[in-house]
């Protein structure tokens, strides 16, 4: 993996996780089909999706950086490797690219400003605010248990709605809503399963995470609730008159049975990297299918 030169850059970028950015654009965008009383331009919603992905490995590279001068992130971690720690990139060069990632985040926001207004710019500046404020600042949200808070309002809420108003001029209430909750919890149980992994060191580093005050046994809990809230949530959809959007997802019900197994019967480990990528799958899967459903009659 690091024999490149880029190498180091991709494993800061943390690949893995990006579903968090590709999830809430997928549905919003299919959400605003299915409801909006105009057409809607994938042109804008593949700029969407380039501006929250500059955003989320802007927040990945600040992470990663951060998490090591805090000692957070060290030799003895079992997660990913981490390009700080590990030596392969210089923590300073690591908050350039950041910055210039959320530069260009802003860069490609101007034309969903220009068609969502005053909206887009509050939820991209203050995304952009908080992407650097997760683990660095006076108050970094992921040190102090806010990780799922921040998840559930930026991958949730923030994007989903921020599709709502780029494609559509409003905020699609209550359909908007309804899906930011299935993306945002699905997007925060893949932070619970993270934090799960790395409760033991973060308990040394002061990374006062939910898993850490509340312990492994309510984490599991947690991982379940989050993964079973977004089918209970797809109720909603066939109440709206879009049963299939509510049924398709319910095709991934083994990835998430397994899933929620594996972490309630393993304690934390390095295989909690396959249930990492386990419920990125299944947040990329689920979505696409309620995406696949909104837009069928």
């Amino acid at each position: 993996m690091t024999g490149g030169a880029a190498s180091p850059w991709l494993l800061a970028a943390r690949p893995k996780t990006l579903a968090a950015s590709l999830a809430p654009v997928m549905l919003g965008t299919a959400m605003a089909a299915a409801f909006s009383p105009r057409p809607i331009s994938l042109g804008l919603a593949a700029l969407a999706l380039a501006s929250s992905l500059c955003i989320q490995i802007g927040t990945n590279l600040v992470n990663d950086a951060a998490d090591f001068k805090k000692g957070a992130d060290t030799a003895a971690r079992i997660g990913p490797v981490r390009v700080t720690q590990s030596g392969l990139l210089h923590a300073r060069h690591v908050m350039w690219g950041a910055a210039a990632f959320f530069a260009l985040a802003v860069l490609l926001g101007i034309p969903l400003v220009l068609a969502g207004g005053v909206p887009i710019v509050v939820i991209g500046l203050l995304s952009i605010v908080a992407g650097y404020a997760y683990t660095t600042g006076p108050f970094p949200l992921a040190y102090l248990g806010l990780g799922e808070v921040f998840v559930l309002l930026f991958y949730g809420f923030a994007a989903v709605k921020g599709m709502a108003y780029v494609l559509t001029g409003t905020g699609l209430w209550p359909w908007a809503d309804v899906a930011a909750l299935q993306v945002g919890l699905q997007s925060s149980a893949l932070l619970a399963v993270n934090n799960t992994r790395d409760v033991e060191g973060d308990v040394l580093a002061g990374k006062r995470t939910l898993s850490v005050r509340c312990g492994v046994r309510f984490a599991r809990v947690e991982i379940a609730a989050l993964v079973a809230a977004p089918y209970l949530l797809g109720i909603a959809w066939a109440a709206a008159g879009r049963p299939w959007a509510a049924a398709l997802p319910l095709l991934t019900l083994p990835i998430a049975a397994r899933l929620v197994r594996g972490v309630w019967n393993e304690p934390p480990s390095r295989k909690y990297n396959l249930f990492l990528a386990q419920t990125a799958l299944l947040q990329v899967v689920f979505c696409l299918l309620a995406a696949i459903g909104l837009v069928t009659r």
